[in-house]
């Protein structure tokens, strides 16, 4: 069975950053998968559970509602591994065309007061959100993309080739 594009990246070498993880032709639109991430893989701690239910929530709320971007945002999500997220957007535009938008995202929690959509009603597990957390994870990616815009490496997955061997078996290059 082939890997899914995600698995094919070799996360021993991922940085955090806004990096294209695959287009695909949705019944004659395209669409784009950004991977948003915060945190380097099997390398750092882990974002918190609940802060990063409440990013969630706040940054969906925030492209949702930015007049700008708000026809092209389809899915705004976390990642299983709890190291980013998944931004998908209409069309096609490279990781620095939507640097503004998911810089502008992640400044916009600072002055979130509570998170929305945290009723029970709303949400699948209302109490499970940590806002000051939120905080703290989003001013921290914001001061590194800021830091970091003139580098080309928050931007492009690293370069890696992969052996297969006669059985189907990969091996990268570490």
């Amino acid at each position: 069975m082939d890997l899914i594009q995600s698995f094919s990246v070799d996360h021993t070498k991922v940085v955090p950053g806004i990096f294209f993880s695959r287009a695909d032709n949705v019944g004659g639109n395209m669409v784009t998968t950004y991977d948003i991430r915060l945190k380097r893989p099997n390398r750092e701690p882990v974002i918190d559970v609940a802060a990063m239910h409440s990013l969630e929530h706040i940054i969906a709320t925030f492209l949702r509602n930015n007049p700008e971007w708000q026809d092209e945002v389809v899915y705004w999500g976390p990642m299983g591994c709890l190291t980013g997220f998944y931004l998908i957007l209409k069309g096609s535009r490279t990781p620095q065309e939507i640097y503004g938008l998911v810089l502008n995202a992640f400044k916009s929690v600072e002055s979130a007061q509570t998170v929305p959509g945290t009723a029970p009603e709303n949400c699948g597990h209302y109490l499970m959100h940590n806002l000051g957390m939120a905080k703290w994870y989003a001013a921290e990616f914001a001061a590194y993309l800021e830091t970091n815009s003139e580098n080309p490496a928050i931007f492009e997955y690293p370069k890696t080739e992969r052996l297969v061997t006669g059985d189907g078996q990969h091996f990268y290059d570490s």
